[in-house]
């Protein structure tokens, strides 16, 4: 008789089909994750009740002819279970559905990139997983209030349903620099993610000149992106002189939102100044 209710549980578990004589037994056809429930068992004398599902099973040694009550939080994982009763002259097979709870309980927000330059369009995506408290995956539609923030500019808002449990949007760098608050928001469960943002590329260059002896003293005026936030220090802005058919050049990175370097002093010289596709103004030198 052992070995028939370990064939019996196995060839379930392998998912062979397997014949049983029919009885008249009371199985709920699904509960909610982690709510209780009860099975009424037929019959007369002892017998073993089994459930088995994902990740999950349940022996309970019962009295046949009872209704069996399972408290809450028996059954937590979410998915199709099998439900076994046997006794010594008969073994029977049901099915019981346990769907995710309703109530969410947990977010996982994913938000890309977590730094990236001023004012690009649709350039910050932010993802959500809804689970509930036993970590299921909630696949009911609901909807997902999404919104990034930053003191300086207007607060962006999306709201997208869910769908299979997850919710996703695309949201523009704000015009300037600093930190977003990035925030998803199911009911009253909510997820936060910080998003750098930094400077854009120089929008506009300027450089000035005087002469310094047998050389030019050349700075430029401070760097801006488009938006008006000071360029990175560090930032390559390349100098370069024509002479006499006679190219030379100098890259000096930004400090303190300037550039500055000395280059020889020719008369009828033309400077000019460049910072990767941006280019700046050009002087004559004729000192």
């Amino acid at each position: 008789m052992r070995l028939r209710f370990a064939m019996l549980i196995s060839g379930l578990l392998a998912g062979t089909p397997i014949a049983f004589a029919q009885a008249t037994w009371n199985i709920p056809k699904s509960i909610q994750a982690g709510a209780a429930f009860s099975i009424d068992c037929p019959g007369t004398g002892s017998g073993t009740l089994y459930i088995v599902g994902p990740g999950q099973a349940i022996k309970r040694d019962i009295q046949l002819g009872q209704t069996i009550w399972f408290p809450a939080g028996s059954l937590y994982s979410a998915g199709h279970y099998t439900v076994v009763l046997t006794s010594q002259s008969s073994s029977q097979t049901g099915a019981l559905d346990v769907a995710p709870a309703s109530k969410p309980s947990e977010l996982a927000f994913i938000a890309k990139p977590s730094r990236l330059p001023v004012a690009l369009h649709d350039a910050i995506t932010g993802t959500v997983y809804v689970f509930d408290s036993y970590q299921n995956l909630i696949t009911q539609p609901m909807p997902v209030a999404f919104e990034l923030s930053n003191p300086s500019a207007p607060a962006q808002t999306s709201t997208v349903q869910t769908k299979n449990g997850a919710a996703w949007t695309e949201m523009n760098s704000t015009p300037r620099e600093g930190k977003d608050t990035f925030v998803a928001r199911v009911g009253d469960v909510t997820s936060t993610r910080v998003v750098g943002q930094v400077p854009g590329d120089p929008c506009s260059l300027k450089v000035s000149a005087k002469p310094s002896g047998n050389e030019i003293d050349l700075v430029t005026d401070p760097v801006r992106d488009c938006s008006g936030n000071a360029v990175s220090d560090g930032t390559i802005v390349t100098f370069t002189e024509l002479y006499n058919g006679t190219k030379s050049s100098v890259d000096v990175p930004l400090k303190k939102d300037v550039a500055a370097t000395t280059m020889p002093a020719h008369r009828g010289a033309t400077i000019s100044v460049a910072s990767g596709v941006v280019l700046g103004n050009q002087i004559r030198w004729e000192q």
